[in-house]
C-alpha cells in the first residue's frame, strides 16, 4: 500500500447554531460568487465539536483506560520502546496506520493545546475532554523526552513494513523500532516541536493542574536547549523512518522560534522572547503557510497577542499576519489559496487537501479575537478588512466541511446525514478484538481493505482529507488523499468548532 507524507488527515465536532444577523448573510451570500450553496439547515457545532475530540480516543496507542468511550478499539503497541529498553507506550496513531509518527503527533498536541488556551471557556462540558486528548500526548512526549538532552525518541514504528500490512493495532506484529535523536544525530524539527507542544499543554493545565503545568515547561526548557544546541534535520538523522512519509521540508529555523514563542508564551522568560525577535528576521519560508511542516503564520499571528498594540516590537509579526490575512482574500492580489466552485480553500497539487481549510481557518479566528480586542482593521489593498470578515470566512470553511456543498456530504465521519464510509484506516475497516478475538495476520486484513461494503467500524469524528479541486470525492480506501483521515487534520478543527459553538464576535 503506498501511503503518507501528506497521506491522513483528521476529524472534529460541533454544537449549536446561532442564527446570522442581516449582516452575516450579506457576507455570506457574496460568497455565492464562489458557487457556496446555502445550507438547508444550520449545522450543530456543538456535536460536531463533542466528536471531533472523541476522534482522538480512536487513534489511541497504549493501555487504554476505564474511560475509553471509543469502544471498539482496545490495548494495542504495549511493548513499544522495548527494544531500546525504554517505556514509550502510549501516544497517537497519526492516521489510518499504526506508526507513532511524533514530528505530526507534536504538531498536533501543540494546536489541541492552542485550542484550549484559545477556547477553553466556550468548551462548556468538552472542555474536560479536550484537555484528556492533550494530555495524552502530552504525557507521552515526557517519555519521549525523559532522556533528553542526550536522547530524544522521534518516532516508534516501521512505517514501510507497517504500511505493506493492513492489521488493527491490537494485532501488529511488524517491528516497533524506536528511532531517536542524539548529540550527533540531531533533529531540531521534531525536538524543537515536540518543546513546543510541552510549553502549549503546560498553558493549558496551568488553571487545572499546576504541578503538572510546571513539570510540562521545565521540560520544554530542556528540550528547546537540545534543540537549539545541537542543530540539524532529522531527515538524516533517522533517515528512510521519516522520509518519505513525513519530510520536513521547510527546515527547522520556523519549529525553533515556534517553540520559543510557545515557551515564552508560558514563562514571560526574555530569554526566549530575545531569541524569537533575533531570529524572525532570517527565517526563510513562506509566511503565509501554516501546518504540521510549516509554522511561519502560526508564529506571527501567536506572537501578534502581545506585539498588537507595541509599536517597537509589532515588525514584523503584525505586518506578516496581515499579509496572511490578505492571501486567504478569494479577490486578493495576492492570495495562498484558491477556492472550488463550492467554496472550500483548496491548495493545487496537494494531497489530504482539508489540511488547510482547518488550520487557516483557526488562524483566522483567533487573529480576528486579537484584532477585535484592540479595536484593528486589516488594510489589503483598498479593502478594510474588519474582524467579522475574518470569522465569516472561516464560517464558509467549517459549513462547507460539516455539509454546505455541493455533494452535501461531511467530511467528518459520523457526523450528518451522508458521510465517508469507506474511509482508508486499518482499524475501522476491520471487526474489533470484543468481536473477532483471533489474530489478524499482516495481509489476512486484505479482504477488508478491497470490501466494498463500508467500514465496519465508526471512526466518528474523524476528517478525512477531503473533495478534489472540483467538489468531487470518492468515498474509497484506495484514494488515500481523500480518504484517510489524521490527527492533525482535526486539532485546529476543535478549536474552530468551539468558537462557533459559542463565538464571541457577531458578523
Amino acid at each position: 500500500m503506498v501511503e503518507r507524507q501528506c497521506e491522513s488527515f483528521q476529524t472534529q465536532k460541533q454544537t449549536t447554531y446561532i442564527a446570522m444577523s442581516k449582516a452575516s448573510l450579506v457576507i455570506t451570500m457574496s460568497m455565492v460568487v464562489m458557487g457556496t450553496m446555502v445550507m438547508a439547515f444550520p449545522p450543530n457545532y456543538g456535536e460536531a465539536l463533542t466528536k471531533s475530540i472523541l476522534f482522538y480516543e480512536g487513534q489511541r496507542s497504549g493501555k487504554l483506560p476505564p474511560s475509553q468511550r471509543m469502544t471498539w478499539r482496545k490495548d494495542s503497541a504495549l511493548r513499544d520502546g522495548s527494544d531500546k529498553h525504554m517505556d514509550m507506550v502510549g501516544g497517537y496513531y497519526d492516521a489510518g496506520d499504526n506508526v507513532k509518527f511524533h514530528f505530526p503527533m507534536a504538531f498536533t498536541t501543540t494546536m489541541l493545546a492552542w485550542s484550549v488556551v484559545e477556547f477553553g471557556d466556550l468548551m462548556d462540558s468538552e472542555l474536560k475532554n479536550a484537555l484528556n486528548a492533550v494530555r495524552w500526548g502530552s504525557d507521552y512526549f515526557l517519555k519521549a523526552t525523559k532522556y533528553s538532552p542526550e536522547m530524544i525518541v522521534a518516532q516508534v514504528g516501521d512505517p514501510v513494513l507497517d504500511h505493506d500490512c493492513w492489521e488493527r493495532p491490537e494485532d501488529m506484529d511488524t517491528a516497533r523500532t524506536t528511532y531517536f535523536i542524539t548529540q550527533q544525530k540531531p533533529g531540531s524539527e521534531v525536538s524543537a516541536e515536540i518543546a513546543a507542544a510541552l510549553a502549549a499543554s503546560s498553558i493549558a493545565f496551568q488553571k487545572i493542574d499546576a504541578t503538572y503545568s510546571k513539570t510540562l515547561l521545565d521540560r520544554a526548557y530542556k528540550v528547546f536547549e537540545f534543540a537549539n544546541k545541537y542543530r540539524g534535520s532529522y531527515n538524516y538523522s533517522i533517515g528512510e523512518a521519516a522520509c518519505p512519509f513525513y519530510c520536513d521540508h521547510n527546515g527547522y529555523q520556523d519549529e525553533l522560534i515556534w517553540a520559543a514563542s510557545w515557551i515564552y508564551k508560558a514563562s514571560k522568560s526574555a530569554y526566549y522572547w530575545d531569541f524569537v525577535k533575533a531570529n524572525i528576521q532570517s527565517m526563510g519560508g513562506n509566511i503565509v503557510e501554516f501546518g504540521w511542516d510549516s509554522k511561519y503564520a502560526g508564529i506571527n499571528v501567536l506572537v501578534s497577542q502581545w506585539v498588537m498594540a507595541d509599536a517597537y516590537n509589532a515588525n514584523p509579526f503584525i505586518p506578516n499576519a496581515n499579509i496572511f490575512v490578505c492571501s486567504l482574500l478569494p479577490n486578493a492580489p495576492i492570495k495562498s489559496v484558491s477556492y472550488t466552485k463550492g467554496g472550500l480553500m483548496y491548495k493545487p497539487g496537494e494531497q489530504s487537501n482539508i489540511q488547510h481549510p482547518t488550520a487557516l481557518s483557526f488562524l483566522s479566528i483567533v487573529y480576528a479575537r486579537y484584532m477585535h480586542a484592540a479595536k484593528k482593521q486589516v488594510q489589503c489593498g483598498n479593502e478594510a478588512v474588519d474582524p467579522s470578515r475574518l470569522i465569516n470566512l472561516a464560517k464558509t470553511q467549517v459549513d462547507y466541511i460539516l455539509g454546505n456543498n455541493p455533494l452535501g456530504m461531511s467530511y467528518m465521519v459520523g457526523y450528518g446525514a451522508k458521510y465517508p464510509e469507506k474511509i482508508h484506516h486499518r482499524g475501522s475497516t476491520m471487526p474489533s478484538v470484543e468481536v473477532y478475538p483471533k489474530h489478524i495476520g499482516c495481509r489476512d486484513g486484505d479482504q477488508y481493505f478491497k470490501s466494498a461494503a463500508p467500514n465496519i467500524n465508526i471512526l466518528t469524528g474523524a476528517l478525512v482529507g477531503g473533495p478534489a479541486q472540483d467538489d468531487s470525492f470518492q468515498d474509497s480506501r484506495y484514494n488515500v488523499g481523500q480518504s484517510e483521515p489524521t490527527t492533525y487534520l482535526n486539532a485546529p478543527f476543535v478549536g474552530v468548532l468551539a468558537y462557533f459553538n459559542k463565538p464571541t464576535i457577531q458578523f
